[in-house]
């Protein structure tokens, strides 16, 4: 919309220029008069006389006669209501809506935006701003931006409520145990539970020597009272020396009975995960039991919280990878678009029949908004603009009048003395 200032510097400058004009079409005007007058008073109009008097006759008469169909235009000629005067004032709904009509039937013709979207090629245009570095960043800020709107503009509860249903039916869908079976058969397929062997085993052997004194005390209390101390230290010493190289024998041995026992009772165990109805009753208690659990609801409901708060710092971060994704994506469907005839052909097609259901949607609407429009503008108000905007030219027509006038006067003389 226009500012207050410029509208009032726009409306003073051509206000001048119609106000000159205006004074040089009177001049004109006045000059014609004066001069058919002084003919008739000072001259008897013969010779040299008679055509300067004819051409002044019939240039009064032309620029009376414009002077009156170009102020009809606007008002009433010296306010008299004549019929068929201040043409825009009492016309103005009818142009509006002949306006309207006008617009629709020449600027919303389907066949003829068809054949204008086609010489422009809105694909290739879209490939080239989409490829610009500016573009790409504009594009992922408003992007970031309409993400974040969604993001509040959604309910809280009901995103998650739905986040928490989702992950509820997807783990209540699989039954536990065998897939813990089966993630357990994979792993010793692969052989990776022997690591895990080992690191019980370290683990084990740690504890051991972390804590002998606690060993060595309770061995001391569970010992009878008649057994020297001494004597238990150094059973203490062999059990310990005993356990840590029987623990360091079976991380050495890959092979080593008690890993091969191990190993049978894991394929007994996943076996039992797979098969057994009794432990898969059990699986599926456990799994109601972790999905009723108020922790759950309380993990989920922070799965939103914690994303709507990441993509929010995200968007306001120029550098952040949200943002640089979307300008990444941008800039690489600028290059498709560039690069690739049958997606620029199928951008072009889309952006052609949108357009044209807009155009055969709305033409009514867009008539009726024309029309509406221009009958809320107040009448003296409109012919003023216009006038504004259309009166210098107007009143050259006055002035063309005037002297086509005296010239066809001159002619007409001319030719009766002829």
């Amino acid at each position: 919309m226009t500012s207050p200032h410029l509208a009032g510097s726009w409306d003073d400058e051509r206000s001048a220029q119609l106000q000159v004009a205006r004074r040089r079409a009177t001049g004109l005007l006045v000059l014609v008069v004066a001069i058919f007058a002084a003919t008739h008073a000072f001259t008897d109009g013969r010779g040299f006389w008679g055509f300067v008097q004819a051409a002044a006759e019939a240039g009064v008469v032309g620029g009376i006669a414009d002077w009156f169909a170009v102020t009809a235009l606007f008002r009433h000629p010296l306010g008299i209501p004549i019929p068929h005067t201040a043409i825009i004032p009492r016309g103005k709904d009818a142009f509006g809506k002949g306006l309207g009509e006008f617009v629709a039937r020449n600027f919303l013709d389907p066949d003829l935006l068809d054949e204008r979207l086609t010489e422009m090629d809105p694909a290739d245009r879209l490939a080239v701003w989409l490829m610009r570095p500016a573009n790409a960043d504009l594009v992922a800020r408003q992007a970031a931006n309409v993400l974040v709107g969604v993001t509040e503009a959604l309910s809280d509860a009901e995103v998650q409520d739905a986040i928490r249903t989702g992950i509820e039916e997807r783990v209540r869908s699989v039954e536990l145990t065998p897939l813990l079976g089966t993630v357990a058969e994979l792993a010793m397929e692969g052989g990776h539970h022997h690591a895990l062997v080992d690191a019980a085993l370290l683990g084990l052997g740690r504890a051991i020597e972390d804590n002998q004194e606690v060993f060595r005390t309770q061995l001391r209390k569970e010992s009878p009272w008649w057994v020297p101390e001494p004597v238990d230290d150094v059973v203490f010493q062999k059990v310990y020396d005993g356990a840590q190289r029987f623990i360091a024998d079976i991380t050495a041995d890959p092979d080593h009975p008690l890993r091969l026992h191990v190993d049978a009772r894991a394929r007994g165990l996943i076996a039992d995960l797979k098969e057994s109805p009794e432990l898969r009753e059990r699986g599926e208690e456990l799994k109601a039991a972790f999905l009723d659990h108020p922790e759950f609801a309380a993990w989920t409901d922070d799965l939103w919280t914690d994303l709507k708060r990441s993509i929010a710092h995200a968007a306001a971060q120029p550098e952040s990878d949200l943002r640089r994704r979307f300008a990444k994506w941008t800039v690489t469907a600028g290059e498709r678009l560039a690069t690739e005839p049958e997606l620029r052909g199928r951008v072009n097609t889309w952006v052609k029949t949108v357009v044209k259901q807009a155009v055969t949607n709305s033409g009514e609407e867009v008539t009726d908004l024309i029309s509406s429009t221009v009958e809320r503008w107040d009448a003296q108000e409109t012919s003023r603009r216009l006038e504004l905007l259309l009166g210098r030219d107007l009143q050259f027509i006055r002035i063309n009048g005037t002297l086509v006038g005296a010239l066809v006067g001159l002619v007409i003389h001319t030719v009766v003395i002829l």
